[in-house]
């Protein structure tokens, strides 16, 4: 497995592009698949999420090409809706392949996703919500089976406002008979996005950002070509790692509006952020203050996926913070790592007990899911000496080559591969 090697205690300084969103690139690849012919999606980052998902749409019959950042979907020869199982374990956004596939071809035979270990992340909702628009399904173990001549729009109240489940049933009822409404549906940046795709392609959906979506079906979608959104989670990371080393960073392509939480916790902190048009400038020189109290919810409310990048922050604070998580009870799976580099927390139940220190120390550390990873690095290039990722799998499932991402900006940060030779590759 790679490694990445880091010498830290140089703050970061430049400028820096944000890639697409991973988030958004995903099901809006899977929606794809609704209609016959060739779909052009650009801004995709290469990721090996995008990777294992562009080998699903080629295992059922769709031809699938990503060059530089453009994705070229021909769907025209897509013949299958059984998605192998072995593929499906690699990711769990395999999920959002079924409400597209379910109402193109009638059926869908998915298995249990897989993905990251950072808590149960059941597909009950997806499962109810198709249910609601007529599909028949039948379980047996891991195996799904998904069946109905034609859906029919329902009426579906989400018992929590899952990402996932609203973009499947969003995808589902597009070509459904008649009206569909879904309550309580979450309001993620990334659903908004997935509705703007489907309206180019002649879906008619409103309400996407709000608590409640309406999907009127309509008979027929047509191919269109669509620009991804900027990834606010990697914006996020690259924020929190110009804070942590006390750099200055300008990043481009961003949606500030989409990170509203974030930037209000960094400037409790006493970072400096100025906004103007899709450009956040970061930077600090000072050491951060701690924040009393931080809760990870739904959107527009602070986000899991930064929990871990921000609480390398707070390890450092002056003071002491409180991070609570509500979404994940897997999500500090990242504290026993940090604690080796140095940091004093405490997790009690769903809640983490951040005691600043003024330092952390380089070590061996492992990269137990994708944002714990980023966390690592993030610490990593603000500690004292050389630090050792390992698992860098995981990181490489939402951060494009995140070694050159950060050595735009100065970080010293390379990845080890085992090749011939023990070569350092870069």
């Amino acid at each position: 497995m790679d490694k990445l090697v880091i010498e830290g205690g140089k703050p970061l300084s430049g400028t820096i592009v944000i890639q697409g969103a991973k988030n958004a690139a995903l099901p809006i690849l899977a929606a794809s698949m609704l209609v016959e012919g060739i779909v052009t999606i650009d801004h995709v980052p290469k990721l090996l999420d995008i990777d294992v998902m562009l080998n699903i749409l080629r295992e059922l019959g769709c031809r699938a090409e990503h060059e530089d950042e453009t994705v070229t979907l021909d769907t025209t020869s897509l013949h299958s809706s059984h998605i192998p199982e072995a593929l499906m374990r690699q990711m769990r956004s395999s999920i959002f392949l079924m409400g597209p596939l379910l109402a193109r071809f009638g059926e869908v035979t998915i298995y249990q996703p897989g993905g990251c270990a950072i808590g149960e992340r059941k597909i009950d909702l997806h499962l109810s919500g198709l249910r609601a628009l007529g599909a028949q399904i039948d379980e047996e173990d891991s195996r799904i089976v998904c069946y109905a001549k034609r859906l029919k729009g329902a009426d579906i109240h989400l018992d929590l406002p899952s990402v996932g489940a609203t973009e499947n049933i969003m995808m589902a009822a597009v070509l459904a008979e008649g009206l569909t409404t879904i309550s309580n549906a979450a309001r993620e940046p990334e659903i908004q996005d997935l509705q703007h795709f489907l309206n180019s392609m002649g879906a008619k959906i409103v309400g996407a950002g709000t608590d409640t979506i309406t999907i009127e079906g309509v008979e027929k979608l047509k191919p269109s070509r669509y620009q991804v959104i900027p990834d606010r989670i990697v914006t996020g990371t690259v924020m929190v790692a110009a804070a942590a080393t006390r750099g200055q960073v300008t990043l481009l392509n961003t949606c500030p509006s989409h990170l509203s939480s974030l930037i209000h916790v960094l400037r409790r902190t006493g970072v400096q952020i100025t906004v103007d048009g899709d450009i956040i400038k970061v930077g600090t020189a000072s050491r951060p203050k701690a924040v009393d109290r931080i809760v990870t919810s739904p959107y527009p409310a602070f986000p899991t996926d930064l929990q871990s990048q921000v609480m390398v922050l707070l390890a450092l604070a002056d003071g002491v913070s409180v991070m609570k998580e509500t979404i994940f009870e897997g999500r500090f799976k990242h504290v026993d790592e940090l604690s080796r580099m140095g940091a004093d927390i405490r997790v009690d139940l769903n809640s983490a007990y951040v005691r600043g220190v003024s330092r952390l120390y380089g070590a061996t550390v492992e990269a137990t899911d994708l944002r714990a990873g980023a966390a690592l690095v993030i610490a990593g290039l603000a500690a004292q000496g050389k630090t050792v990722v390992e698992q860098v799998h995981h990181i490489d499932r939402g951060y494009d080559r995140i070694e050159h991402m950060l050595g735009r900006l100065g970080a010293r940060i390379t990845r080890y591969s085992p090749v011939p030779n023990n070569q350092i590759v870069q």
